[in-house]
C-alpha cells in the first residue's frame, strides 16, 4: 500500500483556494471547478495526500455545478460525516489520509448506479490521466477506468 498522508510540504503547495476548500471546509462557486467538464479517462486523487478517490468511469453530469460521482474508487479512503453547517443537514465527504474536505454526498444520484451523488470540489482533487496512472503508482486502478476512444 502506498503512503498516503498529509504533510506540511503538501499543504504549502496548495493555492489559496485549495487551502480554503480542503483545510477550512470551503466550497468553490458552482460552475467554476476545473474538473466539472472533464471527460478524460483517469482517476481523481486527493490534492493533499494523493490517495485515490474517484474514477472517471463513475463521473456523471448531475447539473449541480460541481463534479459528481456515483461512488468512490476506494471506499476506505472516504469518510462520511454529519454536517449541520449553513443551516442544513448534509453528509460531508472527507479523505481519510489527507483529512481534506472534498464536498458532500446526497441520495439523489442515478438510481441505476446506486442512487448516490458525490458532489465534489475540483479544488480538492488532482486528476491523473489513464495513460499516466501506472507511472504515478495507480496502476492497480486501471481496470476501474474506462478506455476513451
Amino acid at each position: 500500500m502506498s503512503d498516503y498522508r498529509k504533510t506540511g510540504e503538501a499543504i504549502a503547495r496548495l493555492t489559496p483556494e485549495q487551502f480554503h476548500i480542503t483545510q477550512e471546509n470551503g466550497t468553490e462557486r458552482p460552475g467554476t471547478g476545473a474538473y466539472l467538464a472533464n471527460k478524460e479517462a483517469g482517476i481523481y486523487v486527493d490534492i493533499v495526500s494523493g490517495e485515490p478517490l474517484f474514477a472517471s468511469s463513475d463521473k456523471y453530469d448531475s447539473g449541480c455545478g460541481w463534479p459528481s460521482f456515483t461512488k468512490p474508487i476506494e471506499p476506505a479512503h472516504v469518510a462520511e460525516l454529519s454536517d449541520e453547517s449553513r443551516g442544513m443537514v448534509r453528509t460531508e465527504v472527507r479523505s481519510i489520509h489527507g483529512d481534506s474536505h472534498l464536498g458532500h454526498v446526497f441520495d439523489d444520484g442515478p438510481v441505476d448506479r446506486g442512487g448516490l451523488r458525490y458532489c465534489i470540489n475540483s479544488a480538492s482533487l488532482r486528476f491523473v490521466p489513464r495513460d499516466q496512472m501506472d507511472a504515478e503508482g495507480y496502476g492497480a486502478y486501471l481496470p476501474q477506468v474506462e478506455h476513451v476512444a
